[in-house]
């Protein structure tokens, strides 16, 4: 069992963000970008890993990315969050799945989103549908 450890994740401007441990509860291990100056800004990854009563083993990463701009209210300046972007990454294991089955699985995520970027950048970056 791996331990909970910092992850940095690349942004599209390629600046490298820490997302550090910042918490384990009831099985999901929540970590966080501090680099807000505030932890209303803080982007969170969290990362759960559960069994279904059928013996399918899941995995799922959610990633919480807020947008945070100063609001003046009756003279007062405080961070509100604007809006927040989310990604949710869900992974479904047979109870008897190799682990070359699962690693596989992983490896065609990350090639779709990294390798094969024609097919994820129009929907999620250039908001296109595809034909």
């Amino acid at each position: 069992m791996p331990q909970l450890a910092k992850v940095v994740l690349t942004d599209s401007a390629d600046v490298k963000h820490d997302f550090n441990p910042n918490d384990i509860t009831g099985g999901v291990a929540t970590l966080v970008d501090s680099s807000s100056a505030i932890p209303l800004g803080e982007a969170r990854l969290t990362i759960g890993r559960t069994q279904t009563a059928a013996g399918r083993r899941k995995v799922t990463f959610k990633l919480a990315v807020p947008v945070v701009q100063d609001s003046v209210i009756n003279g007062v300046s405080r961070p509100t969050v604007l809006r927040t972007a989310y990604a949710n990454i869900e992974m479904s294991f047979d109870g008897t799945s190799t682990k070359a089955e699962r690693a596989t699985l992983r490896d065609y995520v990350a090639t779709l989103f990294f390798r094969e970027q024609a097919m994820s950048d129009g929907p999620v970056v250039q908001n296109q549908g595809l034909y």
